[in-house]
């Protein structure tokens, strides 16, 4: 089992194998323990095993059961001795390139319509491969932190959904959890089919997401889980790309600090005196046969290379897949960034633009979920930095192109971060890109704060609901609306709808309301939906612009 924090104050279990466990704790460990040949060819950005024969070498995205991204350019990469001509063949194409300097070559095929017929894909260079089982379709990454990772054996009705997961045309693949500095450019793993054999330990946003483009699109899916709980958004971009913002500067500054801590000899005894004081207690509770629950400390090395340090996950999980085709990506991820959510305004953006950039793909979709309910629920209104963090979310739509959002306030458990309930996020999310990539006509888009207008002691909300009408679950009047006047006390309303995408709310204790909020709570009792097929919720808003809570806030000039 692996530690990982999910917010600020909070952890939980995440499963990972033993094969997992060696891998991250291989390519992690400290240069000072490397000899100097793979110190040397580390620094060049190359993993040892590609230079030492020289024979032909393919990462582990590209091999048996792999599925081609359709209609689009697809690279292909590998090792082999350095001056060497490499030839890629599939189908009627070939192409050709020359291994350079540091034994890396690359081709590009060309543009292919789907396939589900299984197809070789040749390749020589010094010795010669063949890629077995290969399809064309759509290709999706599933990335973010444990919601992602979230597999679908632990979600509901696991018992049938592993059953009935014959699914060959859909392909799975998942990168293991590595942190490190220091670039990688190969992983542990491979492309598999779907099965009941497969599926269970695969992410259940993933597969479920998956599934419906399969089944709708009739196309092949290869879908890439490198998702990893508990990881900060900054953990997912270059480090020199933050280091070079100045509003990362704080950040930057505080892990130069804690790297420096955690390096030094003191960090080193404190690890060992605290280990020695864990393995105490748990022996001394095994003598008397006792519970004991408490999880050994981490080292500084664990820290170091853990899911939060700036640039590791972006190193260790998803450089060595930037670059294959891909359609788009999925993202479930905040949890862990929610007490800096006015950072998160700006740092998801750059992240998704980040990796647009390194893909060399355009504005390739990207869809995000946005954090579900969580934590207990609380009796009055107020501010959350939770709901912040959706706020941020939401703004993020209008920051970037091509990207958009799932709205989850209704389906989480105040109880339990992970909630079960995975089929339902997936849906949201496959009808973002069913709406927007492959152009079905489908309710998609959580409704929307549009405008407020105050008369009296009543303020009347209008939202954008993309074409549908306001209604309620559960009960008529509107739950979890908020308003306050310029005190800025906070006070439950009463709330009614007044049209299709208006609502009206007063309180006999606000006379003359300025602002309004919805949902804006860790875990808010709330029922504004769309009627229709489906029942989407409205997105969580504030018609105000008061100072976030999460906001840094400008360092106390020292008394003189």
């Amino acid at each position: 089992m692996h530690t990982s924090t999910g917010r600020p104050g909070k952890t939980f279990c995440i499963r990972t194998s033993p094969k997992t466990r060696a891998l991250r704790g291989r390519l992690v460990w400290p240069y000072s323990f490397m000899n100097t040949t793979k110190t040397i060819l580390l620094a060049l950005g190359l993993a040892l095993p590609f230079t030492v024969k020289a024979e032909l070498k393919l990462p582990a995205i590209i091999g048996d059961n792999m599925v081609l991204q359709q209609k689009q350019t697809n690279p292909l990469w590998g090792w082999d001795k350095p001056g060497t001509d490499v030839s890629v063949t599939f189908g009627a194409q070939t192409k050709t390139a020359k291994a350079g300097a540091d034994g890396k070559w690359t081709v590009k095929l060309d543009p292919v319509p789907a396939n589900a017929k299984p197809a070789t894909l040749t390749i020589k260079g010094s010795s010669a491969k063949e890629l077995k089982n290969v399809l064309v379709g759509e290709v999706w990454i599933c990335s973010g932190q444990s919601n992602m990772q979230w597999n679908v054996g632990s979600s509901y009705d696991s018992d049938l959904e592993i059953a009935t997961a014959k699914y060959p045309n859909i392909r799975l693949i998942s990168v293991p959890q590595v942190g490190t500095q220091e670039p990688q450019q190969d992983f542990k793993g491979a492309w598999a089919e779907c099965s009941p054999q497969t599926v269970g330990g695969f992410s259940a946003v993933g597969f479920y997401y998956g599934r419906i483009l399969h089944q709708i699109l009739d196309v092949p899916v290869g879908l890439i889980n490198n998702a990893w709980g508990g990881s900060a958004a900054e953990a997912w971009v270059r480090r020199d790309l933050l280091e070079k913002d100045a509003r990362f500067k704080d950040l930057i500054a505080g892990w130069m600090q804690r790297e420096k801590d955690l390096s030094s000899e003191k960090a080193k005894v404190s690890y060992e005196k605290a280990l020695a004081d864990w393995k105490a207690k748990s022996d001394a509770a095994k003598k008397a046969k006792q519970p004991f629950s408490v999880r050994a400390p981490q080292s500084p090395q664990q820290q170091l290379s853990g899911n939060s340090r700036p640039g590791n996950i972006y190193n260790g999980v998803l450089l060595p897949t930037i670059g294959y085709g891909i359609k788009g990506a999925i993202w479930y991820q905040g949890e862990s960034n929610a007490s800096r959510a006015y950072e998160y305004s700006y740092l998801f953006p750059l992240m998704i633009t980040h990796w647009r950039t390194e893909w060399k793909q355009g504005d390739f979709p990207f869809y995000w979920v946005q954090l579900a309910d969580f934590k207990p629920e609380q009796p009055l209104p107020g501010d959350s930095d939770w709901a912040e963090l959706r706020e941020s979310q939401t703004k993020t739509q209008t920051a970037i192109k091509n990207g958009g959002q799932a709205v989850i306030i209704d389906i989480g458990e105040g109880k339990d971060i992970h909630p079960k309930n995975k089929r339902d996020v997936a849906e949201r999310l496959a009808r973002l890109a069913l709406v927007n990539d492959y152009g079905f006509q489908l309710p998609a888009r959580s409704p929307e704060y549009k405008s407020v207008q105050f008369a009296g002691n009543k303020a009347v909300v209008t939202l954008d609901t993309f074409g549908s009408a306001l209604a309620t679950f559960d009960v008529a009047e509107i739950k979890g609306v908020a308003i306050c006047g310029e005190d800025k006390k906070w006070v439950w309303a009463n709330a009614k709808i007044t049209g299709a995408n208006t609502f009206e709310a007063s309180s006999p204790g606000v006379a003359k309301p300025v602002a309004v909020r919805y949902a804006w709570q860790d875990n808010p009792v709330c029922n504004l939906i769309v009627a229709g097929p489906v029942s989407l919720p409205v997105t969580p808003f504030r018609t105000d612009d008061f100072e976030m809570i999460t906001k840094p806030k400008p360092p106390v000039a020292a008394a003189k």
